[in-house]
């Protein structure tokens, strides 16, 4: 039997014996003594303890650490042979191999414990490490593709070489992992490949069947895809984009469609794709797409001569505005909608119902049936107002009434959703009120002004926005003269008082 084996028997053995003495040294309760005694005497335990102490005992030791020296007297003795031994020949040729000498070299340095760079070894010609790519760097990569297919990938000059400029996610390179980004290509079916991108996309979308690349590598990591998720508020067509840099690797969108953002290395082009499925393409990231709607020609400035011209030019003064917040809608009109950042949920219930749509559209009857219909699960706010209140009126039915002075404090203060003043008085939603209803577990339903949306849009409200679009005209004369006759309403309804359709 082992030494190592019998110790760790002798040991375990002692400690089992040991056991019935614990309970007065250390006060051990009985029961963790027995579930100690089972622990110990488990054959799984004692062959782990067996297997511990082998692998403490066992140690490796270099027989010795100058191969390299006796490889080098070994070869001399092979000279001698070479001549008359084709197998004397065939060693020699060996051991001088670059990767034999390499190995036996880290072998000495991990055997004499040196960790340091070692200097070249003198079995190598000198001038091999000095090369820029070594020979065995160098790799070829075969792909099978039919003519026309796109590889998804898109190359950059680079020091006079051509270099993969991104892989787009997806696509049939990206799929294989054989090519990543910042490999070199060097030539294409034993065809040098120069120094032209669009020479090189040209022969990989013509060529067909097996492709054999060659290539050296750059040995990046890949990038995993990213969990990022927009809403896009503009169409999208990369054949008619004069910037982008392979109009073939290009993804198409239209307004509202959701995409997952996979690659945002590149400043000017993102790799995205259709949440729906399909393969990546490229896209304008957010900060060219905004140069590009910004982009206002500069103006014609000339200034007075003394020439032919009648008169003079002057370009016209730009308009400068300093933000206001009392200037808020006219801002939002300005804003420049490029992507909304997303984030992929599960269903959920809603806190918020908001209804938009044009005056006088039935937003506030749609509200009021709502909570008529279910007031446990639909509430509303009550509005505030700096009004007196009439002799029928009561606090908090229809109105909350507050002073003017403690109104107008509580809107610089912007604790009001939105607010107006009608015949010198102010009205307003509170925000706080809001809060209230949901605290109460039931769905706040708001009518108000679409730039209301855009306080309500955050993860506190989570608002569930529905747009109600008029009627045409037809139905809503149908509609005014059912309510005429049944006396629900006494407004007749003109051709002027038609609702138009509210754009935001």
């Amino acid at each position: 039997m082992p030494v190592a084996a019998t110790n760790s028997e002798t040991a375990m053995q002692q400690v089992l014996d040991n056991l019935g003495s614990l309970p007065n040294a250390t006060g051990a309760a009985e029961l963790d003594l027995i579930f100690l005694r089972g622990i110990m005497e488990s054959p799984i335990v004692r062959s782990l303890a067996k297997a511990h102490e082998r692998l403490e005992e066992t140690k490796l030791e270099a027989v010795r650490d100058n191969n390299l020296e006796l490889v080098q007297e070994i070869l001399r003795d092979l000279a001698q042979l070479a001549e008359q031994s084709s197998t004397a020949a065939e060693l020699a040729r060996i051991l001088q191999e670059p990767h034999f000498q390499s190995l036996l070299e880290t072998h000495d340095s991990v055997a004499s414990k040196t960790y340091e760079t070692p200097p070249p070894s003198p079995g190598l010609d000198p001038t091999f490490s000095n090369q820029p790519v070594p020979p065995d760097a160098v790799r070829m990569v075969g792909i099978r593709k039919t003519a026309g297919e796109h590889l998804g990938v898109t190359f950059r000059v680079e020091g006079g070489e051509l270099v993969i400029a991104r892989i787009l996610h997806g696509g049939m390179v990206a799929q294989q992992g054989l090519l990543h980004v910042g490999d070199i290509i060097k030539e294409v079916n034993g065809q040098p490949v120069g120094s032209d991108p669009r020479a090189l996309q040209e022969l990989l979308r013509s060529a067909s069947g097996s492709v054999i690349l060659k290539i050296l590598p750059s040995y990046q990591e890949p990038h995993l895809p990213r969990q990022v998720f927009v809403k896009c508020h503009f169409d999208y067509d990369p054949t008619r984009d004069s910037l982008i840099p392979c109009k073939e690797a290009g993804l198409r969108f239209s307004a509202g469609d959701l995409l997952q953002i996979v690659n945002q290395d590149d400043a000017n082009w993102w790799q995205a794709c259709h949440v729906e499925g399909g393969s990546a393409g490229l896209i304008p990231s957010q900060l060219l797409e905004e140069k590009r709607k910004a982009f206002v020609k500069r103006d014609l400035e000339l200034t007075p001569t003394s020439g032919t011209l009648c008169g003079s030019l002057s370009g016209k003064k730009k308009k400068r505005m300093m933000y206001l917040t009392t200037k808020n809608a006219e801002f939002d009109r300005h804003e420049l909608l490029i992507y909304e950042e997303v984030a992929r949920m599960p269903p959920f219930r809603r806190k918020t119902l908001v209804l938009i749509g044009a005056q006088g559209v039935g937003r506030r009857s749609l509200k009021n049936k709502l909570i008529m219909w279910d007031p446990d699960r639909y509430g509303t706010t009550v509005p505030y107002t700096s009004r007196r209140p009439k002799d029928s009126e009561r606090e908090g039915q229809g109105y909350s009434f507050v002073s003017r002075a403690e109104m107008e404090a509580d809107i610089r203060a912007g604790r009001y959703l939105e607010h107006g003043e009608y015949e010198g008085n102010l009205y307003g939603t509170r925000i706080d009120s809001i809060r209230g209803v949901v605290a109460a577990g039931r769905v706040c339903v708001l009518d108000v002004n679409p730039q209301a949306v855009k306080v309500l849009r955050t993860a506190e409200f989570v608002p569930y926005v529905v747009f109600i679009e008029a009627p045409d005209f037809e139905t809503l004369r149908a509609m005014n003269r059912a309510a005429l006759e049944s006396g629900v309403s006494t407004k007749q309804l003109t051709g002027g008082s038609r609702p138009g359709v509210c754009k935001f």
